[in-house]
């Protein structure tokens, strides 16, 4: 019997992606209850929002986090002012970040707003400055990634929710909600890591 655990978890706003509150910071063990021997697969920081995967398999945990091992990670990203196609260009082309070349990722322009629930800490609202939303897929995970690479085009992210990781994703939760996978996600997840299903 497979004693291994995998849960989806919306992290929300302000949440720390530990189970250790810091700082007055929440943590994850506000939520839940979760497993006792369940860690994060990866992290958000804590004013980024969305998925994150609470496991005990540590294989699953190591390819997801070891650069080596590519998986798809998908971000919806509200940014100050609209960006023209050539910048996008730079961030699927990739570009330098403190020295690093991002690998290519796949970067859209939103048409319209996506369906998100409020943050639980709104956006500063500024009437002059137009807003945008982005559909960011990445191929690698460096810290604060995303925002560095809309810094670089003169896009400063305003809000950040990771909405899939591989083929897993946060549809019909909210934030501070979780479920198990399927057996059918958790075939998947382990299949998108290299590892066939047990």
């Amino acid at each position: 019997m497979n004693q291994n655990s995998y849960i989806i978890f919306f992290k929300p706003f302000g949440v720390l992606s530990q189970f250790t509150a810091k700082d007055g910071k929440p943590a994850l063990s506000e939520y839940g209850p979760f497993p006792k021997d369940v860690y994060p697969a990866g992290r958000l920081d804590a004013d980024s929002e969305g998925l994150l995967l609470l496991t005990n398999d540590s294989r699953v945990q190591y390819r997801l986090t070891n650069p080596e091992f590519k998986h798809s990670r998908t971000y919806l990203v509200q940014v100050e002012r609209i960006p023209v196609e050539s910048s996008l260009q730079k961030l699927r082309d990739g570009l330098t970040i403190e020295g690093k070349r991002t690998k290519p990722a796949q970067a859209t322009l939103l048409e319209r707003e996506p369906n998100l629930p409020p943050r639980s800490v709104p956006i500063r609202f500024r009437k002059n400055v137009s807003e945008a939303w982005l559909e960011i897929t990445l191929f690698e995970g460096r810290n604060r990634q995303v925002r560095k690479m809309t810094a670089a085009i003169g896009h400063p992210t305003l809000r950040l929710v990771r909405q899939k990781i591989g083929s897993l994703s946060i549809d019909g939760l909210i934030p501070g909600q979780s479920r198990s996978l399927t057996p059918t996600e958790i075939q998947q997840l382990r299949k998108g890591v290299g590892l066939l299903s047990e």
